[in-house]
């Protein structure tokens, strides 16, 4: 391939040379395409058509871990034991500090692991001429030579040249134009640049970071895991310096009541800010969103974003396109009316004539198709230019060269807009299409003439696209969940109603019309129009985003689905984007979840998904709060009582590693979600966790004193130190089967990771108390005994019953503690 490396590596402007010339240096071959062997030669030649993207610093990441609620909390403590000079309190705090940003960094890796991996399953695909067959190629794999077909809604995958037809680009993310910009034969888009409308084969340039513009080409944007959690989190740190804040002026209220030195309770303040750190909390939610996102490929959906699923959880609308969605998207012909001298053959003709097979569009598929059936042929006449469907428009044209003599133009549309181009009467055409209608037949009109103002109507052409056999009953399960679902189709009005009838909606269907008016005179009436409707018929894809937007407006969670390129503003206003299977690489892009499979069942799974997930961060979070007030108080209280500390800065920090993150493994539990719409109700939550921990207070306190008295525990303060951490350790991981069953414990079975893991935790620490370690002296095991066997009966046989009695339907619906 002479020529070629100097082409690429020299300076030469290639945006002035002319097709002809460009073709002869790239040694391409317009009409078959690269061969394979061309192919190896040229990637090894220029590489592949990707830029590297540019990584965070990991010394930049690592440091971030030790700013934050979390870190500030542990530094807070390390300051005030070095004012108390507990310089052995310091070591273990900042131990457990640089652990924490350790295991931070190390889950934000794995988690960037898993958007990577997704990243490689929606990677940006081409249209690429190959061995004289149109193939569906990874956008990597172009190389310079390459013919690539382009159409509206495509990324550019590559600076390319037009070989034929007009485009029409938007290059605002690399040149900073407001304006589309129009481009024609021999004309130059830039890889990155957006197709909004036409579509036409082009030749591969430049590719990599050789591009004009130097862009890379995954051109899918994915968004690092960011969730709620900053927002969650500091909720919870608030609630838990709160408990620990009255608690500790109780103590010194109480202490100066009492007599007591004051600076004696001092101390307490460290023990008890040391157990509020909710240290593996942002752990829960990475591994939590991670795990969930790879288990949502497995069921055909892709997240562009960790939080999709999160946000799935909160979703109790749902606006969803009817064609591909809720209808099988495979039209065929249910009838046809002939006109003005015409037969059914010839109206089938000039439809196919007016379709392109390449396109793979739906209604062009069923015109040839249904000419094929009927052997209507369609040779000796050639395309001379065809212009595609467009919301827009709403048509399709071509113009039509018949065996070299003559040309004609043909249209085939909307029954409106082609009788306004063919001058006929609009009403009496619909007249006759009111039988189809009543059916839910879409019917389009196709008109032929020697130029536009020559068009005459050849026929009416109805199509059926029958609902998927599964939609009435994911409706269903749809509505089941708390989930509003709003049908949006570009349809008529009979044809909307009728499908919204067969697939179990109300007729209760709004026109883009009506809605559209009544927004510009009265925006809260249209928001409530809105919530009110079942679907929406006759709209254009801008209309989705005023539907999203006036739904918001009455405070719904809003999920839309959407395929075009129009449809990106509303996938990215919308809570939950979901771009569907057959999407373009825009409304991927815009989106925060691509389906890969058809119909409304991947939704499902979605939501499904991120409502398990939601409820396995609420259980962690409704254990560690109950935890935590069983500690502040009980420790309190005990103080109050014996005057002593019945546990340790390092009996607290154990307690970190031993509860905390031994229970991240309740990301893996098995839970059912909510039957409803989640809300991250940390005020309900706490509230809840408040009553169940009171109660978990008191029976602690009975287990101290059985320790105090029975087992004659009073004078040995090192071994009631011991005794103290296993009562807050048993009770701890015990909770844990309490709060992940909203029924009763035994309703359902942990996961085994869960379950085996928690077991294991507890024979260890068994040991532990037993044997004893420095800083935790061994009692015997007959006291150990006593206090799992006393934990075992108040969590399983009062505690279960208090927690089944306070989620119970009929009680509070706003916190669900596990599945």
């Amino acid at each position: 391939m002479p020529g070629e490396k100097g082409f690429h590596e020299t300076k030469v402007d290639y945006r002035k040379m002319g097709i002809d010339e460009l073709v002869e240096i790239l040694n391409a071959d317009i009409t078959n395409g690269l061969s394979a062997a061309d192919y190896r030669k040229r990637v090894r030649e220029y590489g592949y058509n990707e830029v590297p993207g540019k990584k965070a610093n990991p010394y930049i990441s690592f440091l971030k871990k030790f700013w934050g609620p979390t870190a500030w909390m542990l530094e807070a403590v390390v300051v005030l034991s070095l004012v108390l000079r507990n310089y052995p309190d310091v070591y273990i705090v900042v131990a457990l500090l640089l652990l924490n940003a350790i295991l931070g960094f190390f889950q934000e890796q794995r988690a960037s692991g898993a958007v990577d991996t997704l990243k490689q399953k929606l990677r940006v695909n081409a249209r690429a001429l190959r061995d004289g067959t149109w193939q569906i190629i990874p956008a990597r794999d172009l190389v310079p030579g390459d013919i690539v077909r382009i159409r509206a809604g495509d990324f550019v995958p590559a600076d390319v040249k037009l070989l034929e037809g007009q485009i029409e680009v938007d290059q605002s993310a690399l040149t900073g134009e407001s304006l589309t910009v129009i481009k024609e034969k021999s004309g130059m888009l830039f890889s990155g640049s957006v197709v909004k409308s036409g579509e036409a084969n082009t030749l591969v340039v430049l590719t990599g970071n050789k591009t004009y513009f130097g862009k890379t080409i995954e051109l899918v944007s994915f968004a690092r895991p960011r969730l709620h959690t900053e927002e969650v989190i500091s909720q919870i740190v608030t609630w838990l310096l709160v408990i620990v804040g009255i608690s500790l002026a109780v103590a010194f209220v109480v202490s100066a009541l009492a007599g007591i030195n004051l600076l004696h309770v001092v101390p307490l303040a460290l023990v008890l800010l040391a157990s509020s750190i909710p240290v593996a909390l942002p752990a829960m939610f990475t591994i939590s969103m991670a795990i969930g996102s790879m288990d949502l490929v497995k069921r055909g959906v892709l997240v562009t974003r960790l939080s999709a699923s999160e946000d799935a959880a909160t979703m109790d609308t749902l606006c969803t396109d009817k064609t591909g969605t809720i209808t099988m998207n495979k039209l065929s012909v249910a009838g046809i009316i002939p006109m003005n001298g015409h037969g059914e053959n010839d109206v089938l003709k000039y439809g196919a004539l007016a379709s392109r097979e390449a396109n793979h569009d739906p209604i062009d598929l069923a015109f040839i198709s249904a000419a094929a059936g009927r052997n209507v042929s369609t040779e000796g006449f050639i395309q001379k230019s065809f212009t595609p469907f467009d919301p827009k428009t709403r048509r399709t044209e071509t113009v039509v060269e018949e065996k070299g003599e003559k040309t004609f133009r043909v249209v085939k549309g909307a029954v409106r807009i082609v009788a306004d181009l063919a001058g006929a009467d609009a009403n009496a055409l619909s007249v006759q299409t009111c039988e189809y209608a009543s059916k839910g037949y879409r019917t389009l009109a196709v008109a032929t003439g020697d130029d536009e103002k020559s068009l005459k109507i050849v026929g009416l052409v109805a199509l059926y696209d029958q609902p998927r056999p599964d939609a009435k009953k994911l409706l269903g399960e749809l509505r089941d969940l708390g989930i509003s679902v709003k049908m949006l189709t570009g349809d008529a009005l009979p044809i909307a109603q009728e499908t919204a009838r067969q697939v179990g909606l109300s007729d209760a269907i709004t026109t883009s019309a009506e809605f559209e008016k009544t927004l510009e005179t009265d925006p809260d009436k249209a928001s409530r129009i809105a919530e009110k409707s079942d679907g929406f018929a006759e709209i254009y894809p801008d209309d989705k985003y005023s539907i999203v937007k006036s739904l918001q407006r009455q405070g719904h969670i809003v999920g839309m689905t959407g395929d075009g390129v129009n449809d990106a503003s509303s996938l990215k206003q919308a809570e939950v984007g979901i771009a569907v299977s057959s999407a373009t690489d825009v409304a991927k892009g815009a989106a925060s979840a691509v389906l890969t499979g058809e119909g409304l069942g991947n939704i499902v799974d979605l939501v499904h998904a991120g409502r398990m997930m939601h409820q396995r961060i609420l259980t962690w979070i409704f254990n560690k709060v109950v935890k935590t007030f069983q500690i502040v108080v009980f420790v309190v209280v005990a103080f109050l009582l014996t005057g002593q500390f019945i546990v340790s800065v390092f009996d607290v920090v154990l307690l970190l590693f031993v509860i905390d993150f031994v229970t991240l493994s309740i990301s893996t539990d098995n839970v059912r979600g909510s039957l409803k719409p989640d809300t991250w109700d940390i005020s309900g939550l706490v509230t809840s966790s408040l009553v169940l921990g009171v109660l978990v207070v008191l029976e602690s306190l009975a287990i101290l004193f059985t320790g105090l008295g029975p087992l004659g525990l009073a004078k040995d303060y090192d071994s009631l130190n011991t005794f103290s951490f296993a009562i807050l350790f048993y009770f701890g991981m015990l909770t844990v089967f309490i709060v992940r069953e909203r029924g009763h414990f035994w309703n359902s079975f942990p996961s085994m990771s869960l379950f085996a893991i928690t077991l294991l935790d507890m024979i260890a620490v068994t040991f532990l108390v037993t044997i004893g370690i420095p800083g935790l002296k061994p009692i015997p095991i007959i006291d150990t005994l006593t206090v799992i066997g006393m934990s075992v009966v108040f969590c399983f046989g009062v505690n279960d019953f208090v927690k089944y009695f306070m989620f119970k339907p009929g009680k509070r619906k706003t916190v669900n503690p596990g599945t």
